[in-house]
C-alpha cells in the first residue's frame, strides 16, 4: 500500500488525513510516477482553505513532483517505465507516493538535475518565467522589486532576474533571509516586517521607484508595492500570504501605473506554453538557478509542514519525501 495524504474538506491542517492506496493504473494517455520528492507551494494552503476550491472532496493537495516512471498507457509512445520526469500544475494530487499523471504533463529530467530540486523548483520557476519573460520582459538594467526574496519563490526570481542582468531589491523578514537573498545575488535588501518599504526603495532608485514589483504579501503590502514602483511601472500580484488583498483605488495607479494579477496555473494550462516554459526552467536548472530546499518532511507529516509553511518560517522551500 502507498501513502496518501487527503484533504476530507476545506479548513485547517486537522482536515488532511494519512491512509494508504493501492497503486493506480494509468489510463490510455496517462503515466503512474512513483515520487521521490513533492514540492510544497502555498498554493496549497489556499487549496486547503477553501481560498481556491478544488472540484470536490475529498481530494488530494499539490501541484509538483517529480520522480520515475512505472507505467504508462497504452497510447504513451513517448515516454517509457524507468524515465526521470518532473511535472507542476493542474490536476492536482501530488501529496501521494504514486499518482497517475496525463503523460503530456510530464517533462524529462537531465541526469545533473536531483528530484528533489526539480521538485522544489518545477513550480516557482515557472512562475518566475512567466513574471520575468511574459508579465514584465526583464533586460540589463530593468530595476526590480521582489517580495519574500528569501522564501521559496523569492529566492529563485533573485537568480533568474541577476542571471538576466536586473538590479534586485528585495524584502525580507530576518536576517537569516536576508544572508540567503544576498547570497543569491539580491543588490539591496530591507529588512523586517514592519520596515518602510516605500522609502527604503526610494532612497535606493534616486526617487523613481522600481520598473516592476512582484507581490505575493498581499493585504497592506499591495498599497506600497505600487508606491514603490516609477510611473508607469508594474506591479504583478501574486498571491496573499499575509493576507487578504483590500480593494484597490484606480486612483491609486496615477500616474499610469500597471497592475496585474497573473495566474500560474491558468498559464500553463495550455499545454504548448506549459512545455516552452518548463523547456527553459530546466535549462535554468541545470545551470544551477533552482530554489533553496529549506527543510525536507516524511510525506505522512504534510500536515506540519503545511504548518510550517503557513507560517511563513522558512526560508527556501520545503519539500515532502514518501
Amino acid at each position: 500500500m502507498d501513502k496518501i495524504v487527503t484533504l476530507l474538506a476545506p479548513g485547517g491542517i486537522d482536515k488532511l488525513e494519512v491512509s494508504g492506496r493501492v497503486p493506480q493504473e494509468p489510463g490510455a494517455s496517462e503515466i503512474r510516477i512513483r515520487h521521490d520528492a513533492i514540492g510544497m507551494n502555498f498554493l496549497d494552503i489556499y487549496h486547503r482553505r477553501g481560498l481556491y476550491a478544488l472540484p470536490a472532496y475529498p481530494a488530494v493537495l499539490g501541484v509538483e513532483g517529480a520522480g520515475i516512471i512505472e507505467a504508462i498507457g497504452s497510447a504513451v509512445t513517448d515516454l517509457k517505465p524507468g524515465d526521470r520526469v518532473v511535472y507542476a500544475g493542474a490536476p492536482v494530487g501530488a501529496y501521494a507516493a504514486t499518482r497517475l499523471l496525463p503523460a503530456a504533463r510530464a517533462v524529462r529530467l537531465p541526469d545533473g538535475v536531483s528530484s528533489k530540486v526539480a521538485a522544489a523548483s518545477m513550480l516557482k520557476g515557472l512562475t518566475a518565467y512567466m513574471l520575468l519573460t511574459k508579465t514584465y520582459r526583464v533586460e540589463p538594467g530593468t530595476t526590480v522589486l521582489i517580495h519574500a526574496a528569501g522564501g521559496g519563490l523569492g529566492s529563485i526570481l533573485v537568480r533568474w532576474a541577476k542571471h538576466l542582468g536586473a538590479t534586485v531589491i528585495g524584502t525580507v523578514s530576518s536576517k537569516e533571509k536576508a544572508d540567503l537573498a544576498r547570497r543569491h545575488g539580491a543588490d539591496h535588501l530591507i529588512v523586517g516586517r514592519n520596515a518602510d518599504v516605500v522609502a527604503a526603495v526610494k532612497a535606493r532608485t534616486g526617487n523613481s521607484g522600481v520598473d516592476v514589483a512582484y507581490d505575493g504579501i498581499g493585504a497592506g503590502m499591495l498599497a506600497k508595492s505600487i508606491q514603490s514602483v516609477r510611473p508607469f511601472g508594474v506591479v504583478a500580484t501574486i498571491g496573499q500570504a499575509g493576507g487578504p488583498i483590500p480593494p484597490v483605488s484606480i486612483d491609486d495607479l496615477r500616474p499610469g501605473k500597471w497592475l496585474t494579477h497573473p495566474s500560474i496555473m491558468a498559464y500553463i494550462a495550455d499545454t504548448p506554453a506549459y512545455l516552452t516554459a518548463a523547456e527553459a526552467v530546466v535549462k535554468m536548472l541545470a545551470c544551477g538557478i533552482t530554489a533553496t530546499i529549506a527543510s525536507e518532511y516524511p510525506l505522512e507529516e504534510a500536515a506540519e509542514a503545511q504548518r510550517y509553511l503557513e507560517e511563513g518560517r522558512a526560508a527556501g522551500s520545503l519539500i515532502l519525501v514518501p
